[in-house]
C-alpha cells in the first residue's frame, strides 16, 4: 500500500522523487531509468522511495498521474476559433522549445507502459479522457454560442482532434521535426472549421 505524505516535508520528498522519475523517463525512456537513477536524481534514499511507492511499477503508475496533472492542469481554453488556434500554436512552441524531443508527456508513455500493468493502462486512459473532456467542453460551449454547427458531435470532433495531436507528437518524436506537429494541427483545425456554424 502506497503511503500518503502527512507532512509538508513528506509531500516535498514524494514530489521530488516523482519529478526526478518523470524527467528521467522523458529524457531516457522507462527501460533506461532505474530506481537507483531516480534516487540519485532526486537526492533521496531508497527507503524514502519505498516508503511512498510499493515498487517500481507503483512509481511508474504515479509518474503517469504526475505527468497528466502537469500537462493537463492548465490547458488553454478551447472555446473559440481563436482559442483553438492559440492552443495548437502553444503545442508547437513547446515541441520547438524541447528541440522536438520526448513527444507528448502522456502519449510517450503509452508504448512503454500501457501493456505492462492493467492499472497503469487505466491511468493513461484516464489522462487521455481528461484531455478529451476538456476539448468536448470547449466545443460544446462553442455550439451553445452558435460558433459550431448544431449538428456537429463535439465528442467525435474532440476524439479526432486528440488523435491528430497525438499523431503529430509521435511524428515529431520520430523525425525531430516540429513541422510534423504543425501540419497535423493545421489539418485538425481545418477539420474543426469545416463544422463551423
Amino acid at each position: 500500500m502506497e503511503a500518503t505524505p502527512r507532512t509538508a516535508r513528506g509531500r516535498a520528498t514524494r514530489d521530488r522523487i516523482l519529478g526526478a522519475a518523470s524527467e528521467l523517463i522523458f529524457q531516457r525512456g522507462v527501460a533506461e531509468t532505474s530506481v537507483d537513477d531516480v534516487i540519485e536524481r532526486a537526492g533521496a534514499s531508497k527507503s524514502q522511495l519505498y516508503h511512498f511507492f510499493d515498487d517500481r511499477v507503483a512509481l511508474l503508475r504515479a509518474v503517469v498521474i504526475y505527468n497528466a496533472d502537469d500537462a493537463l492542469g492548465d490547458l488553454p481554453e478551447f472555446d473559440s476559433w481563436r482559442a483553438i488556434r492559440a492552443s495548437f500554436d502553444v503545442l508547437v512552441e513547446q515541441a520547438i522549445e524541447r528541440s522536438a524531443c520526448g513527444g507528448c508527456r502522456i502519449g510517450s508513455l503509452v508504448g512503454q507502459l500501457a501493456e505492462t500493468d492493467p492499472r497503469t493502462q487505466l491511468e493513461i486512459a484516464a489522462a487521455f479522457e481528461r484531455w478529451r473532456e476538456h476539448l468536448v467542453d470547449g466545443l460544446t460551449s462553442m455550439q451553445r454560442h452558435g460558433k459550431l454547427d448544431r449538428h456537429a458531435d463535439p465528442a467525435v470532433l474532440a476524439t479526432a482532434t486528440l488523435a491528430a495531436i497525438q499523431g503529430g507528437f509521435l511524428l515529431v518524436q520520430a523525425t525531430r521535426d516540429p513541422d510534423q506537429l504543425a501540419i497535423a494541427l493545421d489539418a485538425a483545425y481545418a477539420h474543426l472549421r469545416a463544422h463551423r456554424a
